[in-house]
């Protein structure tokens, strides 16, 4: 996700404190919307997730997982059947040698448990910083922050990020959010998803009409 970016009022202290505050407010217990029932079935989800809908990803994994419940399965998984499971998702053919590759390392250098260090999870095959924050903030409530496109695109309206990276606009808003960071990052997912979408964002009667400075000129 790289972006060109000029002309971005930033948000102020007074401003960031504000931002935060009402995230904090409206979305004070939010979670991912993907389904899973351990940190195995989200690391998966969270892989699948890339340049793919949430929903698209809970209409898969349900067979997904059937087939291969633990890592030891997927492991020694035939790449066609793992692609015919996940062939509705983007990028499937990448996904499905990376799924594979993942659950290798896992057995060969985890012991077949699931790593929850950002580092670690970066060995796996797929899992960029990204993945490896958000499965992080779901599962153990990180202080980490994850930039998608939702969170890149509310970042620059809101005039948080002048940013025209995903990795920077995390480092910025680490530093100028400083705490609560797993609460907001899921904040922000839900607020960019529903309210403050690419086109035709609903501003109307918006809680951050105010703080808000790209509205209509920020479309990613």
């Amino acid at each position: 996700m790289i972006m060109t970016t000029k002309n971005i009022k930033k948000a102020t202290k007074k401003e960031i404190e504000e931002i935060k505050s009402l995230f904090l407010k409206h979305y004070p217990d939010s979670i991912t919307e993907l389904n899973y029932e351990n940190l195995y079935q989200l690391l998966i989800s969270v892989m699948l997730s890339a340049q793919c809908t949430d929903k698209r990803v809970n209409i898969i994994t349900p067979a997904l997982f059937k087939a291969y419940p633990s890592p030891i399965e997927l492991a020694n998984a035939n790449l066609d059947e793992v692609k015919s499971y996940i062939k509705s998702c983007s990028f499937y053919n990448n996904k499905a040698k990376n799924l594979i590759k993942m659950a290798q390392s896992v057995i060969e250098n985890y012991n077949g448990e699931i790593p929850l260090t950002q580092k670690e999870l970066m060995t796996l095959a797929g899992v960029g910083q990204k993945t490896a924050n958000v499965v992080m903030i779901e599962h153990t409530q990180a202080n980490v922050m994850a930039v998608d496109t939702h969170v890149f695109r509310v970042a620059h309206r809101l005039g948080l990020s002048d940013d025209t990276t995903a990795t920077k606009t995390e480092e910025t808003l680490t530093k100028k959010f400083k705490t609560d960071l797993h609460r907001l990052h899921q904040a922000m997912v839900l607020f960019g998803r529903y309210r403050c979408k690419a086109i035709n964002p609903l501003c109307e009667g918006c809680f951050l009409e105010k703080q808000c400075k790209t509205s209509q000129t920020f479309k990613v």
